[in-house]
Order: C-alpha cells, then structure tokens, then sequence
C-alpha cells in the first residue's frame, strides 16, 4: 500500500501539474468547457462551485482548509442552476428541465436523510431506465451513499443474497416488481426502508411511495458528503454477482469518503483523468445538438448494467439530456433519434443487429443526421454490423462513420477505445475494440512469464483507475482471483484471450474459459464467429464445445436465422469451406436455432448452450 497524498484542496492541487499536461486531461477540459456553454457559462459554473453560498473570497483564502467532498457537489448544484430551463431527462410523456431535478434531487436527498441513511450505507435500486435514476443518483452521491444496481430479471433467492450482499438501509424498486420483493421482504438483512415507485394508491403496508417522500421534504441542501454513487454488480448470468466499488475509484481524487486506492495519489490522479477522458475521446469537445447546445443521449440498455454508464453519466457531469427507453424496440429507438435530435448513444451489439434486421422501408424512414456517437460495448461487435451501421447512418443523413466501440468491464470500467478516426486512417481496425486510451493495456504470455509481441495471443491484462481501487465488498475474499502482480505492477486479469497490433490496437480472440481445445490445438470461437456472421441468413452465431471420444471437444456452431430466412446445416458448411475454415477449425455440427439464449446485455449466454451437449458427460475444466 503506497503512502497517499494530502486530500485537502491544496493537496490536491500540488498534484495536478503532471497530469494536466496529459492530452486526456486537456481533451477532458475542453470537453467541460464545450458542453457548459462556452466561456460565459463556465465561468459562471465555476463561480457558483467554488462560492459554495459563502462567498467567493473566503472559500479562496481557505482553500489549505476546505475539504474536497464539500466543494464537489456544488459542481452539481452549479450545473443544475446555470442550466434552469435545458431539458435534464424525457421519460415518456414526461420532461424534466435542470432546474426541476434540482429540486427533486434535494428533497430526497434531505427524505433519505431523515430515513436514517447517512454516509456510506447504501441506498440500492431496482428500477427501469427512466429519470427517478438520475434523481437517485445524485441525490445518493450528494450525501455520500453508495446505490447498488440490482437486475431486476433476478428472483427469488438469488434476488435476495445478491441485496443482502451490500445490506442496503434503503431499497427503491418499480411497482412492477412490488411481488418479487414481497416474496423475499422477510429475508432482506438490514434494509430499515422500502420505497416504491409507480404504485396506484397508498404503498402497500409497511412500504413508503417515492413521490411522497419526494413532496414531503424541503428543497433546501442536505447535509453534503460527495461519494460519486455507483455501485454496479458484476458477474456471469447465473449464481450470485459479486459487487463492484467503482464509486472508490471514481471519487477518490474528489471525495473525503472514497477508500484508498493501492497506490500513491500522485500516481493515481493520472489514471483518474484517464478514466473519465472517454468524454472527449467520443466527440465530446465536438458534439453540441444546434437547438439545446449539448449532447444528448438515448439509454436505452438498462440502467442497472454498468456499461450503461457511458450513455447516462454526460447527464451526471456534462448537463447532456438523456431520453430513456423503458424497453427496446428497433423502430422506436430509430423514431426517438430523429424526434429527439440524438447525438450520442450507447447499444450493446444486438440492438444494432435488430435495427439493421428491420425491414428496409422501415429504416430508411427516420432522420438520423444528428448522430455523432454511437458507442456500443457489453459484448463483441461483429465487423460487418460495425459497417452496415455506419452505412445506414450515413445513408439516412448523418455527415460521417458514427460507430465508436470500448472494452472494459464492471471491473475495470474503460480501458480501450475505438473512433471512427481510426479505422477510417486503417480499414483493418474496425476488427479491433480499440486501443488503451482510459488506462494501460497488455498481453501477457502466462507459460512463459513474458509479455507478447505484436499480433501474439495471450491473456489481456488490464490496469486502470477502477482495477486499482476494486474491492468486492462483501466478498472480499474474491479479489484475488482476478489480481495479478507482473514486473511489480498490479494488473487486472479479465479471463479474455486477444492480441496487440503494431500501433497498440487490441482484437479480441475470446475468453479463455471458452477456448476449446481440439487434440490440442486451441481454436477461438470467435473466429469461427466471425465467419458465421457473413452468411447472409445468419442473425447471430456462438460457437461452443461438444464432448468428442478421440479430440476431447470440437466446436459447434449454434446459430439463429434472419426472420424468414432458411438454410440448411450443410449449407452453412459448406459457406464456411469456402471461407477458408478447415480441419479444425471447422464446426463438427451446425445447429439452428429459433433464438438463442441472451442476458439482458446482448450477451448470449454461451453456458446454455453447452449444457445441451455436456448434460451427463464431465465437463472440461
């Protein structure tokens, strides 16, 4: 553990001059400054956040003695009240402007408050995507609270240990899910409060109704103690997550509640400005709708998932509008782009499979000329969506190549990330997902201790502001699985498998708990993906094992069909020779599905299907 910096003001401000220098830092400032309004506003920003309702000189004189966590909400505070009228969130029918999500924020914030809630318990949710997030959100990390973001797909059990794994004092949920909490209320352990949204009437008994609360409390400002509130879960789509602290990470060069991290603040700060500089790498010292003059953003990935923070954080710190989607739709989402002028999204790689699957009349209806950014993550992006995406933006008005791509995880937040601006200088690159721009990035070759040369296949190792902070609180004897010291840095192993090109840019090739081995060889099915998904009657495509007598496994192709289509195992096949996969390489067996079976992310779910071939036969690893 290093030694960690002074945390007043002045401590910080001894240690920015290095990393201000850092083009991240530069691009993030330009960032802010593009996105409040220019010079007029962002001056008027930074008043208000350093006055704090005090007065300007006597903050500036004590600035050695003013701690971090009470001068950073006021740039929340600053935001909401120079930007009054802009749009903040559209729900539905419903719109909501910067100055009412001030006040709402503020009267949860003192109604948690009066509820007990004080700084560092948790205050965990399980809502759909809508503007009561952006209210919890703030008003948890006003006063200090982390928010756990519960699936709310989960029931019964696993529904309870994966709440009871951060105790909350406070649980907010939908009235749509009012009977599996009911089914689990005698379980939860230590969770004093339970709020609900939506419900028709008075709550039900025992439980308090969110709006009430709301009306019943002042607007005044709570008592303030900045902890930036995310608490995602993170894990596989079955058993129990663990839970992510990315609210350490991401607060601790401005908060006095965030734990350390394991190293010195000086060599931490970098990798903080690293972490947030996704804002600028996306266009956002570029990107401003003509009408409203800021991003704005379509969530429509639920807001529990955390990869669904690169679309609703420009609300959080930028003052962007974000327009929710309760539920996917493809021509809703197209219709919403055109009506609500988007200029920055985030998708996981099946929303634009389904988008590009409607009909072409369908399509080509929609204005989609305000489209800067769209960012997609949560799972591999085959390279000819990446392309037909593009294509359709373009044909439907917008002025250049909109797909952006990241890898990251719960774990590790951003690492790489893919721009437009680099695939067009080398065609090749749209294959990748970037190269490290918010942290470090390496590939290391386990069996022989060493790290790969460009284009050699080994274990993707991460390190980044969140790697450095994780902790999995409540299973905390489960960081080790995942931690790595090599050369005596820490790095952050993900299980995936992929390779660095000569100008850094990572492909992955798969994870290794999915490699498969075939008398010996490793075959990633990736690859074979890949050439699945160039088959004209193929919507989607997972490539998993099958028990084999002599090889031990061979890969099997599980693929779903474009609506209509029709194609025959031999047919794919035979497609498949032809694309150059052979021996090996080569699937032993084509099934063809009606669907194959997704997390809520886009992710197939790739355990599924083996079980179809492993069900009483012992299973390889």
């Amino acid at each position: 553990m290093g030694v960690m910096a002074e945390k007043s003001l002045s401590g910080l401000l001894k240690s920015l001059p290095t990393s201000l220098r850092m083009e991240e830092a530069k691009g993030l400032g330009r960032t802010f400054k593009y996105q409040w309004g220019g010079g007029r506003n962002t001056w008027a920003i930074v008043w208000k956040i350093f006055s704090g309702g005090q007065g300007l000189l006597k903050n500036l004189r004590d600035l050695g003695k003013v701690k971090v966590g009470k001068i950073v909400p006021n740039w929340s505070l600053a935001m909401w009240e120079v930007f009054g009228d802009r749009e903040a969130a559209v729900d539905g029918e419903r719109r909501y402007t910067y100055r009412e999500l001030k006040d709402r924020v503020l009267r949860l914030g003192n109604a948690l408050q009066d509820l007990g809630v004080r700084p560092k318990d948790r205050v965990a949710v399980m809502i759909h995507n809508g503007a009561p997030f952006l209210e919890i959100l703030n008003a948890t990390s006003l006063i200090g609270t982390p928010m756990p973001f519960v699936n709310w797909h989960l029931k019964g059990e696993e529904l309870l240990k994966t709440i009871n794994l951060r105790s909350p004092r406070v649980f907010i949920f939908d009235a749509d899910f009012l009977e599996d909490v009911q089914s689990i209320r005698d379980g939860l352990e230590g969770t004093e409060h339970l709020v609900i949204i939506g419900s028709e009437g008075s709550p039900p008994e025992g439980m308090l109704s969110y709006e009430d609360l709301i009306a019943s409390h002042p607007s005044t400002r709570p008592e303030v103690n900045f902890l930036a509130s995310l608490n995602p879960y993170t894990g596989g789509t079955t058993g129990i997550p663990k839970s992510s602290n990315l609210y350490d990470s991401l607060s601790y060069a401005l908060s006095d509640l965030a734990e350390a991290p394991r190293e010195t603040f000086e060599n931490f700060l970098p990798y903080s400005f690293r972490a947030f500089s996704y804002f600028y790498w996306f266009g956002g010292d570029r990107i401003r709708d003509p009408i409203s003059e800021n991003i704005r953003t379509l969530i429509v990935t639920p807001v529990y998932h955390a990869g669904t923070a690169a679309g609703w954080a420009p609300c959080f710190m930028l003052g962007a509008t974000g327009v929710f989607m309760r539920r996917f739709d493809a021509e809703e989402w197209l219709r919403l782009i055109e009506k609500e002028r988007i200029n920055w999204a985030f998708v996981a790689p099946t929303i634009l499979q389904r988008v590009l699957a409607l009909p072409d009349g369908v399509k080509r209806k929609y204005d989609l000329s305000y489209m800067r950014s769209l960012i997609c993550a949560a799972a591999p992006c085959p390279p000819q969506v990446k392309r037909d995406i593009n294509a359709l933006f373009q044909e439907q008005g917008a002025p250049g190549p909109v797909f952006s791509e990241y890898y990251g995880s719960s774990e590790t937040a951003i690492i790489t990330i893919l721009v437009p601006e680099d695939y067009t200088e080398k065609p090749q690159r749209i294959n990748s997902v970037g190269k490290a721009r918010c942290g470090d990035l390496g590939i290391y070759i386990e069996e022989e201790g060493r790290w790969a040369r460009p284009h050699e296949i080994g274990k993707v190792m991460g390190r980044t502001a969140s790697t450095l902070s994780l902790r999995y609180p409540g299973s905390e004897d489960r960081l080790h699985e995942s931690l790595r010291i090599i050369d005596g840095r820490e790095w952050y192993d993900d299980g995936l498998l992929g390779y660095l090109d000569e100008d850094g840019f990572l492909y992955l090739t798969g994870r290794l708990k999915e490699m498969i081995i075939t008398g010996g060889v490793n075959i990633y099915p990736l690859e074979i993906e890949g050439v699945l998904l160039r088959h004209p009657a193929v919507f989607d495509a997972a490539v998993v094992s099958m028990p084999h007598p002599d090889l031990g496994e061979v890969p099997v192709a599980c693929v779903q069909l474009h609506r209509g289509a029709e194609v025959s195992e031999e047919e794919i096949l035979s497609f498949c020779r032809e694309q150059g996969l052979h021996g090996y390489l080569l699937p032993a067996k084509v099934e063809i599905l009606e669907e194959l079976p997704r997390h809520i992310d886009g992710k197939i779910i790739k355990r599924e299907l083996e079980k179809r071939y492993w069900k009483d036969v012992e299973r390889k690893g």
